[in-house]
């Protein structure tokens, strides 16, 4: 999934833009917060950049969607998946054929009964090239998806279909381990007949529903009745607050307004673990930050010199430790450690010393065509949120003081910088980053396959691809050996500047429970419950 901000249209519009005639039908906007009512106040980030589980492609949109829907797995309170609209389910001795048994009575939200049919209509929608959906290269493991997102085949020939109304079979292309853990991802989800209704109008399968939402303040839940585990979710209200600065989210949660952050602000963690100790939560987590290159356009398109000076006169320990200062680890590659069996390549400049680095740099940078009589003149384009400026004004400042780098920093609204990053027209180096989907070096790799969707560098590179083609058709160690030669020749290539590997930071309310540390810092509503004050 798309790195936290903070970290495509076909008929569905944009969910923001049909909030006021919904308030205006409503007629209420949520009451003034209370700090010792019996409602879960969560930090989000940015507004989410979409409700349709087809369009949203950022963790705040999926935290959200996780509350509202359920696919056909989900997580527990500890981040693991189990059975969440599938009761079981079993596969068969290839490794390619999955069959799904539903839970009895599944309904939607109006009351609807929920079939197995939905999901297929759900999956057959994500995948059409009509639909646009950011997110639908996750389901290529399927039989035909690929071809049927190059537009080549129908929709229908997807391989899922609906045996009974209980029942679905899937097949694969080829043996996916990681596939189960896919279908707890939004673009996955089933889809509600009516389709044709405005995003916000249609009914949700998951322990939540939406009660309102007013832009730039909150989107309020409220427990779904209908939902086969109501019995089961402690809390009759959520209300997510989208607060972007996470200084402002700090100040809410010390007044008693959020009981848990998204984040917490840059260079506070020692503060915070002195005066917070009991509310600050660290923790491992998959996924990775970096600096995206455009290999589209000019200065950076053709141009591997230059990218790698530009890589190589970061100072990474320096970014981490006093700019960043809450755990970062820095970070040479793209896929992060800790992966079940893979060892990403190192990096030769990972052991060189910061002035050998610098050094080669300079060098590397001259023979790009640039020197003292022609500097490089970039933007750096980024969010806007105060931890990404002190990552951007540090970097820019160490790219001025080892090679000149003349560097404009731009910052944008998440939801102008995501269709400006996506659109490549005028970005040129840009801040990026993944969250694994699923606990495998692919989650990554696939991001910088030629012509993939969300590939905002543009990079292609036959060789990278056949490698990743190859691995797909292997498993064990052959498999991550062909996908750690693939990873090589990225950091060769340089599309992007790995900066560190992420880890969760939040503020939680010592009230909450239920709040379990996981490593895909995933936290469902459902498991949370308030005590008292």
């Amino acid at each position: 999934m798309d790195d936290r901000p903070n970290s495509t249209m076909s008929r569905t519009k944009h969910w923001l833009r049909f909030l006021p005639g919904i308030l205006l039908c409503w007629g209420l906007a949520i009451p003034p917060l209370q700090a010792d009512d019996d409602v879960l106040r969560r930090g989000l980030g940015p507004e989410p950049d979409s409700l349709d589980i087809h369009q949203a492609q950022g963790l705040a949109a999926l935290q959200v969607l996780r509350d509202l829907h359920e696919g056909l797995v989900t997580f527990d309170a500890g981040g693991e998946l189990i059975g969440g609209a599938a009761e079981r389910w079993e596969v068969d001795g290839s490794g390619t054929r999955y069959r799904f048994t539903l839970r009895p009575g599944l309904r939607w939200s109006n009351g609807d009964a929920l079939e197995a049919d939905h999901f297929v209509l759900g999956w057959r929608a994500a995948v059409a090239p009509a639909t646009q959906a950011r997110t639908a290269s996750l389901l290529a493991p399927v039989a035909g998806a690929r071809a049927i997102i190059a537009g080549r085949q129908d929709p229908d020939s997807l391989g899922i279909h609906a045996l009974d109304g209980r029942t679905l079979e899937i097949v694969l292309e080829q043996p996916t381990p990681w596939f189960p853990e896919l279908l707890a991802h939004p673009v996955s989800f089933a889809l509600h007949p009516r389709a044709g209704e405005e995003v916000l109008e249609r009914p949700v399968s998951g322990p939540y529903r939406l009660l309102e939402a007013v832009p730039r303040s909150h989107l309020a839940l409220e427990k779904n009745p209908a939902w086969h585990g109501a019995a089961s979710v402690a809390l009759d209200r959520i209300d997510y607050l989208p607060i972007e600065d996470p200084g402002a989210e700090l100040s809410r949660f010390r007044a008693g307004e959020i009981h848990i952050t998204e984040t917490i602000p840059p260079g506070r963690h020692d503060w915070l673990a002195e005066n917070l100790p009991e509310s600050l939560r660290i923790a491992p987590y998959v996924g990775s930050f970096w600096l995206g290159l455009n290999l589209s356009r000019p200065p950076l398109a053709e141009a591997p010199d230059l990218r790698r000076a530009l890589s190589l006169a970061i100072d990474r320990e320096t970014l981490t430790r006093v700019v960043m200062g809450a755990g970062e680890v820095p970070a040479w590659t793209v896929v992060p450690p800790g992966l079940p069996g893979y060892r990403p390549p190192r990096d030769p400049a990972e052991s060189l010393s910061k002035p050998e680095r610098e050094a080669r740099a300079r060098e590397l940078y001259a023979r790009a065509g640039y020197g003292d009589g022609r500097p490089l003149r970039l933007q750096l384009r980024f969010n806007t949120s105060a931890q990404h400026r002190r990552m951007a004004v540090a970097v820019a400042a160490m790219w001025k003081q080892v090679l000149g780098v003349s560097t404009e920093l731009l910052h944008e609204e998440w939801k102008v910088f995501v269709n400006n990053r996506r659109q490549g027209l005028l970005t040129q180096a840009f801040r990026g980053g993944w969250i694994a989907d699923y606990a495998d070096p692919v989650s990554f790799l696939d991001l910088f396959r030629g012509g993939e969707a969300l590939n905002n560098t543009f990079y292609a590179d036959e060789a990278y691809d056949r490698l990743l083609d190859q691995a797909a058709g292997y498993s064990g160690g052959q498999r991550l050996e062909l996908l750690q030669q693939a990873e090589t020749l990225l950091l060769r290539d340089t599309p992007v500047i790995p900066l560190y590997y992420y880890v969760s930071r939040h503020l939680v309310d010592p009230r909450v429970r239920g709040y379990v540390d996981n490593p895909r810092d995933v936290h469902l509503s459902r498991y949370l419950d308030l005590g008292e004050p």
